[in-house]
């Protein structure tokens, strides 16, 4: 069996619990950079579902809130800054839950991105999370407060309960705004990817679009960088949505992945884009 597919199974599963953030040199660039541009004064968003549920963003090649991307060769690269309310210990113990390296590396590239940070990620990192949320290279969005799951089961993550879930959202934003960011657009991704119509029924106060993805790169616990990569560059199509990791613990090989991942990608006519991008189309 491919080690490709191996991780598609193994990495669905450690992804989702977090998702919760050397290769070949790379490529040189093409003939015209992309550039980056600040998040927009006021980013795209979906209208509320029925009923006023929150709704959700996903990739839909044939149709549906990303086909105006379906066919353009975009692709937007999100990465997951997870940490759990409960991990400040952890923290303390010397644990890194950041990954300085790979923001450096894509602001070498050049490469726009969305980051889903945790509130807890921000509290316990409020110079990066400045640095990421006042850079236009890069936009903020939402990955809870505290990392728990807002539907069960979700690969034994705790649970949030109905009426404290638009409150973990907005506890989420109020630690970006305290840390100093300011790119931070109103979209969301559930832990774990997990929710139900409950989840959007008690998340509508927040006022955000919750987002999907329709690429897992398998990063989480990976230490093979060449098998993320090919992960990635297996399923990626014109407006894919990439989850990937910003946790140098939980997901050590993202780096050396992004440097393959990337100018592979350009070669192939690529452009990368931040979600809010890939919402406009």
């Amino acid at each position: 069996m491919r080690k490709t597919t191996t991780l598609t199974v193994a990495g669905v599963l450690a992804g989702a619990a977090l998702a919760g953030c050397g290769g070949p040199a790379p490529a040189p660039a093409p003939p015209t950079a992309p550039t980056a541009s600040a998040a927009p004064e006021k980013p795209p968003t979906m209208a509320p579902g029925p009923a006023g549920r929150t709704p959700v963003f996903e990739r839909r090649p044939t149709g549906g809130s990303a086909a105006g991307r379906a066919t353009e060769k975009v692709v937007a690269l999100t990465f997951d800054a997870d940490m759990t309310a409960g991990q400040g210990a952890r923290a303390a113990s010397g644990e890194r839950f950041d990954n300085p390296e790979l923001v450096a590396l894509l602001r070498r590239l050049k490469v726009p991105s969305t980051v889903f940070m945790t509130g807890r990620w921000a509290e316990e990192y409020p110079a990066q999370a400045k640095a990421i949320g006042t850079d236009p290279l890069f936009e903020i969005a939402n990955h809870s407060y505290s990392h728990h799951a807002f539907s069960s089961p979700c690969y034994g993550l705790p649970v949030v309960g109905k009426d404290t879930m638009a409150r973990e959202v907005k506890r989420a934003f109020t630690a970006f705004r305290k840390a100093g960011a300011r790119n931070v657009v109103p979209y969301f991704r559930f832990p774990g990817g997990c929710y139900d119509d409950t989840a959007l029924r008690a998340l509508a106060p927040a006022n955000v679009t919750a987002v999907q993805w329709d690429v897992v790169s398998g990063d989480a616990f990976a230490t093979d960088a060449d098998a993320v990569a090919e992960q990635v560059l297996d399923g990626v199509r014109p407006g894919s949505l990439v989850v990937m990791h910003c946790t140098r613990s939980a997901a050590p090989a993202t780096e050396a992945a992004v440097r393959r991942i990337v100018p592979e990608l350009r070669e192939r006519g690529y452009r990368f884009v931040k979600v809010s991008e890939l919402m406009e189309g």
